[in-house]
């Protein structure tokens, strides 16, 4: 008992984590109208936010897992708090400024702590406590990820989505008095980040001064040589393949759902994105059953099984009709929940001195949030249905279904 009660505060701050960056995230789609129209931004300008955040991914996940190799898990999530609170604080001359360049900046370094902290928290979670529970206690863990999902949008549209003016009001200022409106609506996001980037600091501060567990790995594959040593771990080089079709899936999904339900099902786009609040309800409660589901079948199958279902429900979201198609991708994003953390732990299981490397791997392999979502627009211009778009999370599940049966699989490795 005294042995898991050492666990039980470490693993409450750890999951905090979670939750953090998932507030973090969910307020991208907030900001990409709000910036769009406080700087007239054209869409493809606007969704540089997007990429400004996955590029972090990729080039911050190696020296992510460098730092933890030299320095621990610990220093890692206090760097990685530090770096977000410091993106955070970034708005506020980025807003002073009216800059756009200077908001992606600010997103791009809040995006290069979230990747160290996602680098540091994920396999952390899985470490603190019993091995035959990691994958359950990592699908808890990403739950609260899931809450802030549902909340950041809702809290961030009340805070940050101003009323401001109309298009046709500020067709009408003097350049001077639309400069000054628009300066208005851009500082709004100045409270909530100041706010946030406070709470951060705060967190380092619980984090530097709390004493958490020393994870060893200390198991026959002994210290990492390399990047490349750690990609010898075939159930590993399986994980990454699978998490970047995964991120693909569901990116793609969540932010093309408003375009997608307005042509499929004919609605508004209020009354998609009523509907989009609840794509977010149906993959916070699937993370939930879906952890508690794990107490009973192995999270391997659990994942293959889901993954199946979710093909299917692509076919119909490609050649249904009405609101079924609606309800449909609602559907896909409760049997979503479970993928992310689960392709994790799997991806990390026995890695041993590997395992630093293999979490920079599974995070940058987050990029595929920024090449396949792409993919699905062009499918969907060329046949001038975008419906058709859903090929790409039909391959996407398939691919992960295979690392359910399969691909998961540990193979000893030589050193």
């Amino acid at each position: 008992m005294a042995n898991k009660n050492q666990y039980l505060f470490p693993f409450i701050l750890v999951t905090s984590l979670f939750f953090l960056w998932g507030f973090a995230h969910n307020l991208d789609p907030i900001l990409i109208p709000h910036l769009k129209k406080s700087f007239t931004l054209t869409t493809l300008q606007a969704t540089l936010v997007d990429s400004a955040v996955f590029i972090a991914y990729f080039v911050m996940a190696i020296p992510a897992g460098m730092i933890m190799k030299k320095y621990g898990y610990k220093s890692g999530i206090i760097v990685g708090l530090l770096l977000f609170a410091a993106g955070s604080f970034l708005f506020i001359p980025a807003a002073d400024n009216q800059s756009y360049n200077f908001f992606l900046i600010a997103l791009f370094i809040i995006a290069c702590g979230l990747t160290i902290l996602e680098t540091a928290a994920n396999p952390y979670a899985t470490a603190l406590g019993d091995p035959k529970t990691s994958t359950f206690r990592l699908n808890l863990a990403q739950s609260f990820n899931g809450l802030a999902a549902t909340l950041a949008p809702y809290i961030g549209a009340k805070i940050i989505l101003t009323k401001g003016y109309t298009d046709t009001e500020l067709s009408t200022m003097t350049e001077g008095a639309r400069k000054i409106a628009l300066a208005a609506e851009a500082s709004s996001v100045k409270g909530p980040y100041l706010i946030l980037g406070l709470v951060l600091v705060v967190i380092a501060i619980i984090f530097a001064f709390t004493k958490l567990p020393v994870i060893q790995n200390s198991d026959e594959h002994g210290e990492s040589e390399s990047i490349f040593h750690a990609l010898k771990h075939k159930h590993l080089s399986w994980a990454v393949v699978a998490q970047f079709f995964y991120v693909g899936a569901q990116v793609s999904v969540f932010s093309l759902f408003i375009l997608y339900a307005t042509k499929s099902a004919g609605i508004t786009e209020m009354e998609a994105a009523a509907y989009l609040s609840g794509c977010g309800a149906a993959f916070l409660a699937g993370r939930f059953i879906g952890t508690g589901l794990m107490t009973i079948f192995k999270p391997e199958r659990l994942l293959a099984i889901y993954a199946l279902v979710n093909v299917l429900l692509c076919v119909v979201a490609i050649y249904g009709q009405g609101m079924i198609t609606v309800y449909t991708v609602i559907a896909i994003c409760f049997f979503m929940s479970i993928m992310f953390p689960t392709i994790f732990a799997l991806g990390i299981k026995n890695l041993g001195g590997d395992t630093e490397y293999g979490s920079s791997l599974i995070i940058m392999s987050i990029v595929g949030g920024a090449i396949l979502p792409p993919l699905f627009g062009i499918i969907s211009d060329s046949t001038n249905d975008i419906q058709n778009g859903y090929l790409v999370p039909l391959v996407c599940f398939i691919v992960i279904a295979i690392f359910g049966f399969t691909g998961y699989k540990v193979v000893k490795t030589e050193s």
